[in-house]
């Protein structure tokens, strides 16, 4: 069974383009969450930062991904670089493009499978692609949001998301990292090279496009060694070829 892995990096939107209301919800927020008038600002900073996360207040920046025969590229966005070109590196497709691009390059891939492999994708990466998409008027060629549990996708696309597994559907007391799981299982952590998910969107503003690609591609990288691990020691359910 093919199966594609995937990873998205995302930035929030200019606080200052947004419109007068989005920013008084914003400030009602701020103000509800303070302990005192001298807090208020240091909450909106902190709802500043939560743009990101979301995908009516961000964007994406680079998708990222490898399938069950180390086929990789990312699409990523380099805005401010009017040089950025394409390139390949260690057998990976680097391809520039504007957000809307890069989502209509990722859909012409994901057409291609009916497996797909994240970590926290549910909450995450999957519903942020699928409504960016929307935004932009672009339909998905798979829902990637299909039943939660693997035991109700049966048919049609399935999404195994690896945080989802690890945590047993929130048996676990706590959702796993990604970092945390990988070093327990022996496995290279992306967050060990640098950069961080939370740091993604400083690094857009520094026009640092290549660095954000590279790490965006390090975490399909762990999230595809993870899910061999999984598939090897801890899956009952699904049955895939060697």
């Amino acid at each position: 069974m093919s199966y594609l892995v995937l990873d998205i990096e995302t930035t929030g939107k200019q606080y200052d383009d947004l419109d007068e209301t989005t920013k008084g919800y914003f400030r009602q927020w701020a103000e509800r969450d303070a302990q005192s008038s001298e807090q208020v600002e240091r909450e909106l900073e902190q709802i500043k930062k939560g743009l990101p996360f979301s995908p009516f207040l961000g964007e994406v920046v680079a998708i990222g991904m490898q399938d069950d025969n180390n086929m990789g590229a990312v699409y990523f966005r380099a805005d401010n670089d009017k040089k950025a070109k394409d390139f390949e590196e260690d057998g990976i497709q680097y391809r520039v493009g504007s957000e809307k691009e890069v989502l209509e390059k990722f859909w012409e891939v994901a057409r291609n499978y009916y497996t797909f492999v994240t970590f926290n994708g549910r909450a995450f990466d999957a519903p942020f692609l699928m409504i960016r998409s929307a935004v932009h008027g672009v339909r998905p060629s798979r829902n990637l949001m299909p039943n939660r549990y693997l035991s109700g996708q049966k048919f049609g696309t399935q999404h195994i998301d690896l945080s989802d597994q690890l945590a047993y559907y929130g048996a676990v007391r706590r959702l796993p990292k990604l970092h945390f799981v990988t070093k327990a299982f022996n496995i290279e952590s992306p967050k060990d090279g640098g950069m961080s998910g939370e740091e993604v969107p400083q690094a857009f503003k520094d026009e640092r496009y290549r660095e954000i690609a590279r790490y965006c591609m390090d975490d399909v990288f762990a999230t595809k060694k993870l899910f061999e691990y999984w598939n090897e020691f801890l899956n009952f359910e699904l049955k895939f070829a060697d």
